[in-house]
């Protein structure tokens, strides 16, 4: 039972609380039963911390299924309670995985713990497409351990934070606890020190960008008798701004683009050359013979372009193999997409060079970075009401913050009914429009150019890292033994 607490208790280190700290002591709690435990035992306590921090941290998944996919109650919990249990797998797997090398127990509760946690959890954001959501690195964004993000992305934010948690407990063990605080205070000083380092440069001027929150229910988007209005509302809040550059969300326009009113089309794309600049629209597109996209249409001075959304949400945007039976006990529409190309070319717009991508899509920070060094800005375009009032909302402000840190990039998301922000380089959210509120958010959208070494080398040093850990010290056990 206290794992399980303990896992509960950690999402409060996240979005909206933020409360940091406190994960060094929950994980803490983890590391020292992992510390002294039998492989099994060892699995079992990772399991139940897991089945906590995801049965909290993502509880979210059982509004979407019940209240918005209409899934009966009591099958969205079965199903909601069956993904908590994968998702606590992974690390149970890697609670037994370092139990089962042997080494002196510093080495074990600031490098072993540390490499086996983030290697799993970079695998649950690989297998059957991935499910990065709270990682724990993301829990620092805002507090000194973001400096790291720019070498190495959110998962050495993950590898630094077990490891503190592991320096936390030897100092509480009295266990060369001088070495122990020393360590803690020059890792966080370092990652202070790092959050003042700029590794970007401005390119161009700053461009005036406003972004449109509809604040269309999400019950309420698909029904026929509203979908007039809803074309309406982002009309007019488009046809109010000023700026040169104009950001709608994810499927504002609840249709195939085919079946839009050119009349419509052609009057977004005339405020967008009003202004001198250009506008990006979220809607469904479709080719012959049977490709299905989500996708984010350029209107205005620049030339047509168009990005399709890659990294498709299982269930809610395709049907994995063998999982039919789950769709035809929800009622999502326009759920079977097809899968765009990876890292395309940034859309030239209004001076600047985008990297578009959708909803889910920023939570995959190798995928993003793929897009650099030649995007100068990102925009995440979402709907962010399948969600419902929970925390998934400030849960993926909190990603779409440390992929700002990461690339050194301005990001800019623009979301049917929030949360809506610009967010700085640094991480910093320079505005943002309340939720289910309708508004426009506006902004002043700086292009950056350079490279931080995270855009560069992407998960891949990190991961070495880990790995190489943990087949070291197989190996150094194995020839102790002998």
């Amino acid at each position: 039972m206290i794992p399980f607490l303990a896992g509960a208790a950690t999402v409060v280190a996240f979005a909206p609380a933020g409360v940091y700290p406190l994960s060094l002591i929950t994980f803490a709690l983890l590391v020292q039963r992992w510390s002294e435990a039998s492989p099994r035992r060892c699995f079992m306590t990772g399991f139940w911390f897991g089945l906590g921090f995801f049965a909290v941290g993502v509880s979210w998944v059982y509004v979407s299924m019940s209240e918005f996919g209409g899934m009966p109650p009591p099958l969205a919990a079965f199903s909601t309670a069956f993904f908590c249990a994968f998702l606590a797998l992974f690390p149970a797997t890697a609670g037994w995985l370092q139990a089962r090398i042997p080494a002196p127990l510093a080495v074990r509760v600031c490098l072993l713990i540390p490499a086996a946690w983030t290697v799993f959890e970079w695998l649950r954001g690989v297998i059957f497409t991935g499910f990065p959501w709270i990682s724990v690195g993301y829990a620092a964004v805002g507090w000194p351990m973001q400096g790291y993000a720019p070498l190495g992305g959110v998962y050495l934010l993950t590898f630094l934070t077990l490891l503190l948690a592991g320096v936390v407990l030897l100092a509480f063990q009295n266990k060369r606890s001088m070495a122990a605080i020393l360590g803690f205070t020059a890792i966080l000083v370092t990652g202070e020190a790092l959050r003042h380092v700029e590794w970007t440069t401005p390119e161009g001027p700053p461009v005036e960008t406003s972004l449109l929150q509809g604040n269309v229910p999400q019950e309420m988007k698909f029904r026929p008798e509203r979908y007039a209005k809803i074309l309406e509302t982002y009309a007019r809040l488009a046809e109010e701004s000023q700026a040169k550059l104009i950001v709608l969300p994810e499927t504002a326009v609840p249709n195939w683009l085919d079946q839009v009113d050119p009349a419509y089309i052609a009057r977004l794309g005339a405020v967008a050359r009003r202004n001198g600049g250009d506008l990006l629209l979220g809607v469904a597109y479709r080719e012959p013979p049977r490709s299905y996209y989500n996708s984010v249409i350029s209107l205005g001075i620049s030339p047509p372009q168009i990005y399709h959304k890659h990294h498709l949400v299982p269930f809610g945007e395709f049907v994995p193999p063998g999982f039919d039976w789950v769709m035809s006990r929800l009622d999502i529409p326009m759920s079977n997409f097809s899968r765009g190309p990876l890292a395309p070319p940034p859309l030239e717009i209004a001076g600047l060079r985008v990297a578009v991508n959708v909803c889910y899509e920023d939570a995959f920070g190798d995928e993003i970075a793929a897009q650099l060094p030649a995007a100068t800005l990102l925009v995440n375009m979402s709907n962010v009401a399948w969600f419902g009032d929970s925390l998934a909302p400030t849960q993926h402000l909190q990603m779409a913050r440390l992929r700002s840190v990461e690339t050194g990039r301005m990001h800019l998301a623009a979301t049917n009914t929030g949360v809506t922000a610009a967010i700085d380089r640094d991480g910093s959210v320079l505005g943002r429009l309340p939720q289910y509120t309708e508004g426009r958010l506006e902004v002043r959208a700086q292009g950056y150019a350079g490279t931080t070494p995270y855009a560069r080398l992407r998960d891949w040093p990190i991961l070495a890292l880990c790995l190489g850990l943990l087949v070291a010290w197989a190996i150094i056990g194995r020839i102790r033994r002998r």
